[in-house]
């Protein structure tokens, strides 16, 4: 499965492994908080992947780093075609361990801002993937997303219900020990929290 150390894949993480033995790969960037590294590995530990793999990208940039680009109407931590990429690693992740199954921890809010989180989408690249594999299409490698019918509040309820260790998770966009509780991700996480009436750790 792909993990960051946000809560979407942690939750990802512990809805699968009581069916599956869990391989994660992670995605460090050039705008990714270190903090959010430490986080995923953290999680993986803590949730018993059997296999965790830290693949870097460091000429990967986020869309507030890309000097004369304009991304309208999406965020400056977007990255252009940033899933195509994770899931043509995941696939060959899959190939190399045997795996019949990539997982990918997208909400349904996800879908109001991102093009490549779409049903469309991952149908297409699901078709595509197995064209590109004899091994995948003989496994009939699939792409689930289980949270893809939940937003971030309903995503931290379960969360909590399944024993998530939240207090391990990071949401800040920005470096540091600790959240800003400023940018963006922060402001997302204290509106989920609050919502889905859940205690967050992280502010106690």
């Amino acid at each position: 499965m792909l993990l960051s150390g946000g809560v979407d894949s942690a939750t990802c993480l512990y809805l699968q492994k009581a069916t599956h033995a869990v391989r994660a790969l992670t995605f460090e960037y050039g705008g990714i908080a270190r903090e959010e590294l430490r986080a995923a590995k953290a999680i993986a530990s803590e949730g018993g992947v059997i296999d965790h793999r830290i693949v870097r990208l460091p000429d990967m940039k986020e869309a507030g780093d890309i000097r004369g680009a304009k991304f309208e109407g999406l965020p400056p931590t977007y990255i252009p075609l940033r899933n195509s990429i994770f899931y043509s690693f995941a696939a060959a992740y899959a190939e190399e361990t045997g795996a019949s199954i990539i997982v990918g921890g997208h909400n349904k809010d996800d879908g109001r801002i991102f093009q490549d989180v779409s049903p469309e989408f991952f149908s297409a690249l699901q078709s595509a993937l197995r064209l590109g594999s004899r091994s995948l299409r003989s496994r009939d490698i699939q792409i689930v997303r289980p949270l893809s019918r939940r937003n971030k509040v309903q995503v931290v309820k379960l969360a909590d219900s399944l024993g998530v260790p939240l207090g391990l998770t990071w949401s800040c966009h920005r470096d540091g020990s600790r959240h800003c509780w400023s940018c963006a991700g922060c402001l997302s996480r204290r509106a989920s929290f609050t919502g889905a009436g859940v205690r967050d750790p992280l502010e106690s």
